[in-house]
């Protein structure tokens, strides 16, 4: 009995040593070979090419389908710092992506999200003049300050909240679970819906304010006129591109993180869910023409409006979120 139990311990001790030994001889191949496959000139540790994929030019992931137009380059020498403004949920990627397509320049970001790192935007945490455009969900004069001009992606907060709801429970282009909207009778869907409402809102009237040159761009018109948009968004950023270049974008138009529309088999937006986002959207679309009436005067035209309503919405007390905007 005792010899078989000491015949155990040395084997599974073998198989301990042998699983470790293959493990760090996978590693150090996978050093060697990646340091092989990388460009000197890379961001990251992530190559220039015109297709990119998680380890080498022929790597597998989602990236390995990304066909550019043109090989992707920085702004030399570096120009203006553009924010990409938006809630989260609004098509930001796709627009960064549709930009990188046409342009031919990487696109940056405030964040570093490591999927969208290896799979198509390697200048992810770069948010300087060396990228066309830099991606940013978050608002606050501070956050304002470091941009000299700004495009603002504005998207229904119907559709954007879901896309979110969607991100957070299925990835960048997956979907959440018909269940998740029912987790802890409906309370967690309807905290979300409660919160993000409030945020789309801060979200846009901040942008609204920011000082430089700003460009709105709405989602549903980029829909339904993608070529006229991006070339408003060209022209906004001063760069000219080749029509073959134009025509490349159009037919690669979808990318890999357009997420394909999922019909739910029922309305997850209650009464007192879709009166807080209809009253949030009323404010934004004053805001909007406010903007385009007499942008000067944007900033008084937040602070006159009657936001104490929003709470009132809320019919959950224990959900009444606060509300707070940028002067």
């Amino acid at each position: 009995m005792r010899r078989s139990w000491r015949w155990r311990v040395y084997v599974l001790a073998w198989i301990v040593c042998a699983y470790l030994t293959i493990m760090a001889a996978i590693s150090l191949m996978s050093d060697n070979l990646s340091d092989k496959n990388l460009d000197p000139r890379s961001i990251n540790g992530i190559p220039f090419r015109g297709v990119w994929g998680w380890n080498g030019p022929n790597g597998g992931g989602r990236g390995a389908r990304l066909q550019w137009c043109k090989e992707l380059k920085f702004v030399d020498p570096p120009g203006q710092v553009t924010a990409l403004a938006s809630f989260p949920g609004s098509g930001n990627t796709w627009v960064r992506y549709l930009l990188q397509q046409v342009a031919g320049y990487y696109t940056g970001s405030v964040y570093k999200d490591f999927a969208l790192m290896k799979n198509g935007f390697p200048a992810e945490s770069i948010s300087n003049g060396s990228v066309i455009i830099v991606k940013t969900h978050e608002h606050g004069e501070q956050v304002r300050a470091p941009f000299s001009r700004s495009v603002l992606i504005i998207r229904d907060p119907f559709q954007s909240i879901m896309a979110e709801f969607n991100r957070q429970s299925g990835g960048h282009i997956g979907h959440a679970l018909p269940d998740k909207y029912s987790k802890d009778n409906g309370r967690y869907w309807k905290s979300f819906v409660k919160n993000k409402a409030i945020s789309w809102t801060n979200t846009n009237l901040d942008w609204l304010q920011f000082k430089g040159p700003l460009h709105i761009l709405f989602y549903e018109d980029l829909l339904d006129n993608l070529p006229q948009e991006i070339r408003k968004i060209l022209e906004f950023l001063d760069i000219e591109v080749d029509d073959q270049s134009f025509d490349c974008m159009m037919r690669h138009s979808d990318g890999i993180y357009k997420r394909r529309k999922r019909n739910l088999s029922f309305n997850p937006y209650t009464l007192d869910l879709k009166n807080l986002i209809d009253y949030c959207k009323k404010i934004v679309d004053a805001a909007v023409k406010a903007y385009f009436t007499n942008s000067a005067n944007i900033d008084d035209f937040v602070s006159s409006l009657n936001l104490t309503r929003l709470s009132e919405v809320v019919t959950d007390s224990s959900q009444k979120p606060e509300v707070k905007f940028s002067r």
